[in-house]
């Protein structure tokens, strides 16, 4: 009886230190796929270097208290899969919002954004922001702007005096 009971210890740490060190964590119900579809959820998700499990939701619970996010006990109810990203804050969310459209059995329920718990709205809205890629490019272009102007400004310039010149 007791190496049940540290077997279910040993989970609800291995939990309760996803959660810890997760930048993002997001819980969808996945009733109603089969097994083709979240077999591609899976591999899109791993792709994205996104860890997905399906946690017995009394281990989740004991792992949220002992982690203080017990604000996520409501949502754990029926079959509650958990991804988890430690690199990518937008990746799982835009993942599962994307996987969602196509397949409407998938339901986000909440999740965990930089330690603070989320509702779907966040979740949605966090999904529609671009790449760290894409953010980064942007930044890049604005920052490269004035650069780019001053270079065609004084182009401009100096061809102007060369037709005076000449």
């Amino acid at each position: 009886m007791s190496a049940i009971i540290e077997q279910k210890k040993q989970v609800v740490t291995e939990i309760a230190e996803k959660l810890r060190e997760s930048k993002s964590t997001v819980l969808v119900d996945y009733r109603g796929l089969d097994v083709a579809e979240v077999t591609e959820l899976r591999k899109q998700l791993r792709e994205a270097g996104v860890e997905f499990k399906v946690y017995k939701n009394t281990m989740t619970r004991r792992a949220t208290a002992e982690t203080g996010f017990s604000d996520l006990d409501a949502q754990l109810t029926g079959p509650t899969a958990i991804a988890f990203s430690t690199d990518d804050v937008v990746a799982p969310a835009k993942i599962l919002n994307n996987f969602a459209k196509d397949h409407e059995a998938l339901e986000i329920k909440a999740g965990i954004i930089e330690g603070n718990v989320v509702g779907v709205d966040q979740i949605k809205e966090l999904a529609t922001l671009p790449s760290r890629e894409g953010l980064l490019s942007m930044v890049l272009s604005v920052l490269q702007a004035p650069i780019r102007n001053f270079a065609l400004a004084t182009k401009a310039v100096a061809e102007q005096k060369e037709e005076q010149g000449a």
